[in-house]
């Protein structure tokens, strides 16, 4: 099956580790040419020699913190100015702290906000010239709470069943000019993310962290947590032109722990 993705320009949010760095590599293998981003220059230049020894697309980073404005700006600007065009937007941001409803302030739930929901609108909004060009692809990345509230995580329940609305909306208002967009929500995938996580609630239960994991994996049909790599392989498929028919929708990559239809 050919991905066509060979030059195609791609802008991966939060891509220094975990879930963005494994796109930013399928992409980079297929042929693409990534702009890696995050808050950490030099995770990010570990990360761009790591993807130049492949050989095969090309990499540059920008730092940028993408809960503010004028970064997400610049951000876009240097992905044109080094690649001279972006096909393809991978929205990705780290989690916000986990915690109940009574533990967080005004502050939190706006910084949520900020980072959650309000830089995938930006970063959107920034990259439509380009895509509407000659069409492209959007993958808006969130999380299984999608489609089942995760307990103590209140402030990523709220905001990504907001990634879903935008993107179901946008799916509509985008069609005409050929750019698809869809949302990629993650399960139990072995990231630093859910190692914290699972690391909190250890500490919460009194148990060992291998403890909290052996009682996730129970409730996951595969019996195991999922790879980086193997999230990655769906959201490549999605982006590249083998995927030409879908828009709009959201895609569980969980080994089947939803229950939920």
């Amino acid at each position: 099956m050919d991905l066509n993705l060979s030059q195609k320009v791609a802008l991966v949010v939060a891509s220094s580790q975990g879930l963005g760095k494994a796109i930013a590599t399928q992409l980079v293998k297929e042929g693409s040419n990534v702009m890696l981003t995050s808050r950490d220059k030099g995770k990010l230049e570990t990360v761009k020699r790591e993807l130049e020894a492949l050989g095969v697309g090309k990499v540059a980073y920008c730092a940028a913190d993408i809960t503010k404005v004028e970064d997400i700006h610049h951000l876009v600007q240097t992905t044109r100015n080094t690649f001279g065009k972006i096909d393809i937007l991978i929205n990705n941001a780290g989690g916000p702290p986990a915690g109940t409803f009574d533990q967080f302030t005004d502050e939190q739930w706006q910084q949520a906000y900020e980072l959650n929901l309000l830089s995938y609108i930006r970063l959107i909004r920034e990259v439509l010239p380009d895509l509407k060009k000659d069409g492209g692809r959007i993958i808006n990345i969130a999380s299984s709470s999608i489609k089942q509230p995760i307990p103590g995580l209140i402030l990523s329940n709220t905001f990504r069943l907001g990634i879903v609305g935008l993107t179901k909306s946008l799916a509509e208002e985008l069609a005409p000019y050929h750019i698809l967009i869809n949302t990629v929500a993650p399960g139990r995938i072995a990231t630093d993310r859910v190692a914290f996580l699972d690391q909190i609630k250890a500490e919460k239960t009194g148990v060992t962290v291998e403890q909290i994991k052996l009682e996730s994996q129970k409730n996951i049909p595969l019996k195991r947590y999922g790879s980086p790599e193997e999230f990655a392989n769906v959201v490549t498929f999605l982006v590249s032109d083998a995927s030409t028919y879908m828009t709009g929708s959201s895609f569980l990559i969980d080994g089947g722990m939803i229950k939920a239809i």
